[in-house]
């Protein structure tokens, strides 16, 4: 089969478009044909294998995992002996960062606790944007005890998770405020968001407004930025943006906590079969619709990859692979 592999660290020059053997699935793993999937900040990440600490896991030299690709939308080809929540035929999603990627390929395997079946209606396409991007803002809303009426702040508001996090922060019934730049303004506030500030012409530093929840999707902002804009009891969860942002928060998150009534604390997002579904019922409720920025063939992932590393995508990027 087709895939997508890399055998060093560094930019997508690494990446190459190779033949290897087509997987079987473990007894407790299902075969997918894959349709589509999406680029994540994690694939960046893993393919530079940087910052340095995800290679304890990922491979101190070289790579442990060749494929990357967390996201996949597709059609299971076989299944395991003890497999019993899916049969062959049934169209499927889901987040395989848990399994070792592979979603740059024309076959992956994954366990079946990962996966949601697909509704008729979702394409495949709108399904590979949802698993990681999508179940990553729902758990930085729930880590940060959202709830109805309160405002919120969503620095990043434009990528992959600030795009979910804008949404559901709305379908949830929060107030929200969206982080963007000019460009993209009109796109964060099509989904919803109440007020949206341009940080080309606003300063982070010169915000004046305070919220309940800050939820930094994106971002190069110090801890201490963040802190200024909570009410009290106000809490700050940082998902994403730089190596700098994320440490801050890792590492001096609990002594802002501590010493203060505000809390900050960083989020470390894990696939869940049960908020996807959740997410799911909001795509077809109508209450959360994926943006899809760009869409690339199979064989043109090391561009995509470039484009995703620049940083200005708008919401998520698309691999048709078959």
């Amino acid at each position: 089969m087709n895939a997508v592999t890399y055998s060093n660290y560094g930019d997508s020059g690494v990446l190459e478009l190779t033949q290897i053997p087509q997987p079987t699935p473990s007894d407790s793993e299902v075969l997918i044909k894959v349709k589509a999937t999406s680029l994540n900040a994690a694939d960046w990440h893993m393919l530079r294998g940087k910052p340095y600490m995800l290679r304890l896991d990922g491979g101190l030299r070289k790579p442990k995992h060749p494929i990357l690709g967390a996201d996949v939308a597709g059609t299971i080809e076989a299944i395991g002996s003890n497999v019993t929540n899916f049969q062959v035929g049934d169209e499927v999603f889901g987040d395989l960062s848990g399994d070792g990627f592979g979603g740059f390929a024309e076959y992956v395997c994954a366990s079946e606790d990962v996966l949601v079946t697909k509704p008729s209606a979702m394409s495949f396409e709108d399904a590979a944007a949802l698993p990681m991007a999508s179940v990553t803002a729902l758990q930085g809303l729930k880590k940060g005890n959202i709830q109805a009426g309160q405002k919120i702040l969503i620095n990043g508001a434009s990528g992959g998770v600030g795009t979910f996090a804008v949404q559901i922060a709305k379908a949830l019934g929060a107030e929200v405020t969206a982080i963007c730049s000019t460009g993209k303004m009109d796109m964060v506030r099509s989904l919803g968001a109440d007020n949206v500030i341009d940080y080309t012409q606003t300063a982070f530093k010169d915000i004046q407004e305070t919220y309940d929840l800050v939820f930094a999707a994106n971002g190069n902002e110090s801890i201490q930025s963040y802190k200024r804009l909570l009410n009290p009891n106000g809490i700050c969860v940082v998902s994403g943006g730089s190596m700098s942002q994320i440490f801050q928060a890792l590492l001096l998150g609990s002594v802002v906590s501590i010493a203060s009534s505000k809390k900050i604390t960083s989020l470390l997002a894990k696939p869940n079969a049960e908020d996807l579904s959740f997410i799911t019922e909001l795509v077809e409720t109508g209450q959360v619709t994926p943006v899809l920025d760009k869409h690339y063939a199979f064989e043109d992932i090391p561009e995509a990859m470039s484009y995703l590393g620049a940083g200005h995508a708008k919401g998520k990027i698309i691999i048709n692979v078959t």
